[in-house]
């Protein structure tokens, strides 16, 4: 059964919070293998994407290639994969998801430099405490990361996903969301647009995180409605994580919080390497029957409530519609058009 078709959840979210980080990873199957494969993990230096990078090259996996946005970093990530699985291939890419003209330079590389791809993890993220827009966009920079880039530069790897993986193994790719677009809950837009409400400094807040991962729900949802991608060419799914520990994603966060961070980490966060078999999950146990859902501990879960809602479905549309404006540049509709 897809997400869509599963009732929307109405239990309490902290309740389901603390069940979810206290579900232990299933046994995956022993014959679990990657070689000959070809994968792309960004935001791939550090945290769940490094590991993630690690137990796909420890699955046999014959070339990795970390996209990142600091060149020193990633070599330097690279060296300790490389030091391990010294017959694999690991290369660094560098693409800045807050610049459209390094995602497509990385897109375009990917087309022309890769014979061969089967899996891609969308992970680069952001959590911004202050407001800030980017520098080139003027979008809110977390906005810009977490939906705008990441769903970008996943339209524009579909094609390589496609056309260069084996006849009979579609491709996979897999973005990394969060829990709370569940309890997310974007700014008044009815008399502009969604994009614009967020690049609202007065609107920016705690909630602002959630609702960059609520947007690539909705934005997923109408990808699939339309079509353009089926389960034979490409696999798609969003997946959770869980809330974790043993990262650098909360490393902007000093002081008091740092410390009340450290202490319910301590008490609920998940292992790195167990989340990521999250990843390993949805990537490579998960066959075609995980194709447009979102998963969560291991199982395909409903979408956020609101998108099973009137007011969820006109949102829906408002923010295609808007997406596919802000993307037009890089003739994101003409992509979508040409997988079909």
């Amino acid at each position: 059964m897809s997400s869509r078709d599963l009732p929307p959840l109405t239990s309490n979210y902290w309740g389901r919070f603390w069940r979810s980080q206290h579900t232990k990873p299933p046994s995956f199957p022993k014959n679990i293998s990657l070689a000959g494969k070809v994968a792309i993990v960004t935001g791939s230096n550090t945290g769940l994407g490094f590991e993630s990078s690690r137990q796909f090259l420890e699955l046999g996996l014959s070339r990795l290639i970390m996209g990142v946005r600091s060149k020193e970093r990633g070599e330097e990530a690279a060296t300790k994969l490389k030091t391990s699985f010294p017959n694999a291939i690991v290369e660094v890419w560098i693409v800045d998801m807050g610049s459209y003209d390094s995602i497509q330079k990385f897109a375009s590389k990917v087309e022309k430099d890769l014979e061969r791809l089967d899996i891609v993890v969308l992970n680069a993220g952001v959590s911004k405490l202050e407001f800030g827009l980017n520098g080139t966009t003027r979008h809110e920079e977390t906005v810009q990361i977490n939906y705008l880039s990441t769903f970008l530069l996943a339209i524009l790897l579909l094609p390589s996903l496609k056309g260069k993986s084996p006849s009979g193994s579609p491709g996979r790719l897999t973005v990394i969301s969060s829990a709370l677009a569940n309890i997310a809950a974007l700014p008044d837009h009815k008399s502009t647009s969604i994009l614009t409400a967020l690049d609202d400094r007065e609107k920016f807040g705690t909630a602002t995180y959630g609702n960059s991962k609520l947007l690539g729900h909705l934005f997923f949802w109408k990808l699939m409605d339309l079509g353009y991608v089926k389960a034979e060419d490409v696999v798609i799914n969003l997946i959770e994580p869980g809330f974790l520990k043993g990262t650098e994603f909360n490393r902007d966060v000093k002081g008091v919080l740092a410390m009340g961070l450290k202490l319910f980490q301590a008490l609920v966060a998940r292992r790195v390497t167990d989340a990521v078999t999250t990843v390993v999950d949805a990537t490579i146990v998960k066959g075609i029957e995980s194709h447009g859902c979102y998963l969560a501990d291991w199982e395909v879960r409903p979408f956020p409530p609101l998108l099973y809602t009137q007011e969820g479905r006109d949102t829906i549309d408002k923010l295609w519609g808007e997406t596919m404006v802000e993307f037009g540049f890089a003739d994101a509709r003409g992509v979508l058009e040409r997988m079909k």
